[in-house]
């Protein structure tokens, strides 16, 4: 019996051994193969358009408050052929010269399936927020001017779902150029009372 449970004893750290080294290598063929099938898709950031923006307020006090409220358009396609993208979190807020003139806005987690196209039209807004004197008075003469030039920035999440796999979250941002052109009368199209649309239709830089 001593033998019996001395011999049975001398199995056992080899059959856990020999379980762990099935697993890690089980581990390694489906994360090679998960990279085999990453590299051949070659999966392409989104793609994402400035449309429009209709601003419905924007005014700047002589204390150097901004006040605003401006609806924008905004377009993204998927270019890829097999490999989905997952929306988990898009915040949209604008910028003038590198600060924030809005709060963020939160665009509601979705899916965009390949070669798709999501439009989304959030409002950023933003009341009486303090900017810097020099913002000021450059905002003063860019009104004067007649054009201001605004960042419309998107801070998202995102992952990217090829067949049954789905990735970790990538960090999105996104960053659009939108031109007002208050100084020009013919610009802009009159949707309202004091509410102007303006037709802007640019590309946006994206990083991932």
């Amino acid at each position: 019996m001593v033998k019996e449970c001395a011999h049975h004893s001398k199995k056992r750290p080899k059959l856990i051994r020999r379980i762990y080294a099935g697993v890690l290598i089980f581990l390694f063929l489906v994360l090679l193969t998960i990279l085999l099938i990453w590299a051949i898709l070659q999966p392409t950031k989104p793609k994402f358009i400035i449309q429009d923006a209709t601003v419905f307020l924007f005014n700047v006090s002589a204390a150097n408050f901004i006040s605003s409220s401006i609806q924008v358009t905004i377009s993204s396609r998927n270019p890829n052929d097999k490999i989905g993208i997952y929306y988990d979190r898009l915040d949209v807020y604008a910028v003038y010269r590198n600060q924030q003139i809005t709060l963020r806005t939160v665009i509601q987690p979705n899916y965009q399936g390949h070669n798709d196209i999501n439009i989304w039209s959030p409002f950023v807004v933003g009341n009486a927020v303090p900017i810097s004197p020099y913002n000021g008075a450059a905002l003063n003469q860019d009104q004067a001017v007649g054009t201001v030039l605004l960042s419309i920035k998107i801070d998202g999440r995102v992952r990217f779902k090829v067949g049954t796999f789905i990735s970790g979250r990538y960090h999105l941002n996104v960053d659009c150029p939108a031109a007002i052109m208050f100084g020009n009368p013919t610009a802009g199209i009159i949707v309202g009372n004091n509410v102007v649309k303006y037709q802007l239709v640019r590309p946006c830089s994206v990083s991932v």
